[in-house]
């Protein structure tokens, strides 16, 4: 790892089940929704109630949505993945680059550089999430935020063991613990249910459970460096 960071995951905690390269997996692009309806309605309610007007966004881990308010205009929205057929038909990314970042974690992108950075349905794939947390804590600028948010799908042979063998709970609080050792407050849960729509919800059938993980910068923050680790 060429990043420092203060590890809190084992060996065996960052092993998955296929261990061939990520983006062999990616290669073909998937023009699929991954969460349904109530979880992407409630998503965009948040970040119309959490990202302001004018922002500068990371959008990594994307594909080609990003699920932000279409009506909400952004200074400037970055995308990051690994099929970029996938990043060049998400119509709200202003420019993009690929990265595979359980190989390379370093993020092409300066310090103090963006005002806030979202991981939908991603960070359940990170073999080395501290090093990507201490390089968000780097590139988001003092006031901004970070939002993590996810449900219970996934593709199981890309997970590490750690997100495999934890239930909701465990995996917010992973998620809080990375975080917190590079240097991030301590962030906000949120575990919610969510409304099937059409005729399952008229009854009151649940969809995708809305899990998530907000973190806020100090607007004071001293940028002192907290990593002890480079594996």
């Amino acid at each position: 790892m060429s990043v420092p960071f203060a590890p809190t995951l084992s060996s065996a905690d960052r092993r998955k089940l296929d261990e061939s390269d990520d983006a062999l997996f990616y290669a073909e692009p998937r023009f699929v929704q991954h969460l349904d309806d109530g979880f992407r309605a409630r998503l965009t309610d948040l970040y119309r109630q959490t990202i302001p007007a004018g922002s500068v966004v990371l959008d990594l881990m994307s594909s080609w949505v990003s699920h932000l308010p279409e009506d909400v205009p952004y200074q400037e929205v970055i995308g990051h993945g690994l099929n970029a057929r996938e990043l060049r038909a998400n119509p709200r990314l202003n420019r993009f680059w690929t990265q595979n970042l359980n190989t390379d974690p370093a993020l092409p992108l300066g310090d103090d550089s963006v005002d806030q950075a979202l991981i939908v349905a991603g960070w359940q794939y990170l073999q080395y999430p501290e090093a990507i947390a201490a390089e968000l804590k780097r590139i988001v600028r003092p006031g901004g935020r970070l939002i993590v948010a996810f449900s219970n799908r996934l593709f199981a042979q890309k997970a590490p063991q750690i997100w495999l063998n934890g239930d909701d709970r465990e995996r917010l609080t992973s998620v809080a613990t990375v975080l917190m050792a590079q240097g991030w407050p301590q962030p906000r849960l949120l575990a919610e249910p969510t409304r099937a729509r059409g005729p399952l919800g008229w009854i009151g059938g649940h969809g995708d459970p809305f899990f998530a993980v907000i973190a806020t910068v100090p607007a004071d923050d001293s940028r002192a460096n907290t990593s002890t680790s480079d594996e």
